[in-house]
């Protein structure tokens, strides 16, 4: 609900056409599509139980959405984060280079990367020979537990599956960290303390929602076993 009242708002206020409220928008857009391919699942299965009965294509199909959405919205949370690091660092020119031919590209880019990087990933996982159990313990069809009831050794995969998960997870943080190491040299640098408050509210919902997704992620994909 929240997710969609951000959609409306950005969409009708016409004082939030700006970069930051555009990112946000898609942002939003990302949150709802990723909590659809899982939550109505686990609803259904909640309500009726033994009723969570799904095929191999259909598994995969869920888990290349999954997976390609939370890519998309990891490289999209590396755009916010330059975005801000020019609103505070640069913000005289901050309309000219955050221009809305600028800012389609870089969407449009996010949501293109997050999909194809996941094809291979996903194809990688459903090429292995699945005979241990037809039943996964989670609550969607995770990759984990997927490479778990494959009969086969799964150790070469799992490597590419880490190597490619570090390089998407760090791949995008690392621009988040270099924004946010200018956006606090810049703000500390700012004389009057209502300034230094001022720019940094700019950037603490984003920051926090940078710690809390990111946080997650590397707890969920890339610590090993």
């Amino acid at each position: 609900m929240g997710n969609t009242v951000i959609i409306v708002t950005v969409c009708v206020d016409k004082r939030l056409q700006s970069p930051m409220y555009f990112f946000l928008g898609h942002l939003s857009v990302l949150e709802i599509l990723i909590t659809s391919t899982a939550v109505p699942f686990m609803l259904g299965g909640l309500l009726l139980p033994g009723t969570q009965i799904i095929s191999l294509t259909a598994c995969a199909a869920r888990l290349y959405l999954y997976l390609s959405l939370g890519t998309s919205e990891l490289a999209l949370m590396g755009v916010m984060a330059v975005d801000r690091y020019v609103a505070v660092c640069n913000p005289l020119r901050y309309n000219i280079i955050m221009n809305s031919s600028t800012c389609s590209w870089v969407v449009i880019v996010s949501w293109v990367f997050g999909f194809l990087s996941e094809i291979w990933p996903v194809y990688a996982t459903f090429q292995l020979t699945f005979c241990k159990s037809n039943v996964l313990d989670h609550f969607y069809c995770d990759r984990g537990q997927l490479l778990k009831v494959s009969c086969e050794n799964t150790l070469f995969t799992e490597v590419i599956l880490f190597l490619m998960a570090v390089f998407i997870i760090i791949g995008s943080l690392i621009p988040t960290i270099v924004s946010y190491t200018y956006i606090i040299s810049t703000i500390l640098k700012i004389p009057s303390a209502s300034g230094r408050r001022k720019s940094f509210s700019t950037c603490a919902s984003h920051f926090t929602y940078v710690v809390i997704g990111y946080g997650s992620c590397l707890f969920l994909y890339v610590k090993p076993k």
